[in-house]
């Protein structure tokens, strides 16, 4: 409007305004593009969540290998996160992530955490005495439970006494036997076709490791390990009848009071108190003199 009435002035009169013909063409062109601008809705699809962190997406890709973008865009709308299943298929493209599900089979350390209450894990270890004898223990633990029978004392483990253990195991878990599928064992010439028979013959299926892979027997090889550093590392073993007896102690220790991380820090077959309300009594109860205490409750 100010250019419009400039334009009424004289050039004299126009040299005496305080701006310039450029700025007042300026102020023009703005009140023009002022008037005929409207205001226009946003192109193309709305912005993802704006909650939804990244990480939401890409761990569920990580932690489910089976599924696909378009899984997971309905998992994330089944908790409140309505996200295109393009949307996430660039969101696992950028972190790395194959979008299409993963066919082949489980890796190694998945099958043993889905198959973990159907495993049974054995494994032998040996103990010198005082007057260095060797002898031998056949061990086989629960892996869902972690539950360890130490199953026999002998200086020289043929392939018929292995297996008339196998059998007394059998007889020991009762009806339980039948929850249990595999059972991984290492390439010991010990373990004979009469010892895996034992087991087949309830449906067992039998895991070989592969030849110098303790790892791959990891449940039973840690917990021979904790039991040299825990007891016989500390200890002298006198004889066969000593070794029993000290087995048969760490046994119920291990089996009904130990904690373990991997089950909340309860053990095997004793499960975690309510949790206490005011003042605790705490009593302690020692195991091979004061090598290894016990806390509990006072009733």
């Amino acid at each position: 409007m100010i250019s419009a009435l400039a334009r009424l002035l004289s050039p004299a009169g126009r040299r005496q305004l305080f701006v310039t013909p450029g700025t007042l063409l300026r102020w023009h062109a703005d009140l023009v593009r002022r008037r005929w601008t409207f205001k226009r809705r946003a192109q193309g699809r709305p912005a993802s969540h704006p909650r939804l962190h990244p990480d939401l997406g890409t761990s569920s890709g990580r932690e489910n290998s089976l599924w696909g973008y378009r899984r997971i865009a309905g998992e994330l709308a089944g908790v409140g996160y309505r996200v295109g299943a393009s949307t996430v298929w660039l969101i696992l493209k950028r972190a790395g992530i194959d979008p299409a599900p993963r066919r082949a089979g489980p890796s190694w350390s998945e099958f043993l955490r889905a198959s973990s209450y159907g495993i049974l894990a054995c494994d032998f270890f040996h103990c010198g005495t005082v007057l260095f004898k060797r002898l031998y223990c056949l061990v086989v633990m629960e892996i869902g439970t972690r539950r360890v029978h130490a199953l026999g004392v002998t200086a020289h483990p043929t392939g018929p006494w292995v297996a008339q253990q196998a059998r007394n195991l059998m007889i020991e878990l009762g009806d339980r036997a039948e929850g249990f599928r595999f059972l991984i064992r290492d390439r010991d010439t010990k373990f004979t076709t009469m010892f895996d028979e034992v087991f087949t013959a309830e449906g067992v299926g039998i895991i070989k490791t592969p030849p110098r892979a303790p790892r791959a027997n990891a449940f039973a090889e840690r917990w021979i390990g904790g039991l040299r550093r825990e007891l016989f590392d500390r200890i002298l073993i006198v004889n066969a009848g000593h070794l029993r007896r000290v087995l048969a102690i760490y046994e119920a220790h291990f089996n009904e009071h130990r904690p373990h991380r991997s089950l909340g820090q309860a053990a095997p077959l004793r499960a975690l108190p309510d949790p206490a309300e005011g003042e605790i009594k705490v009593i302690r109860r020692d195991r091979f003199g004061v090598l290894i205490h016990e806390y509990g409750r006072v009733a």
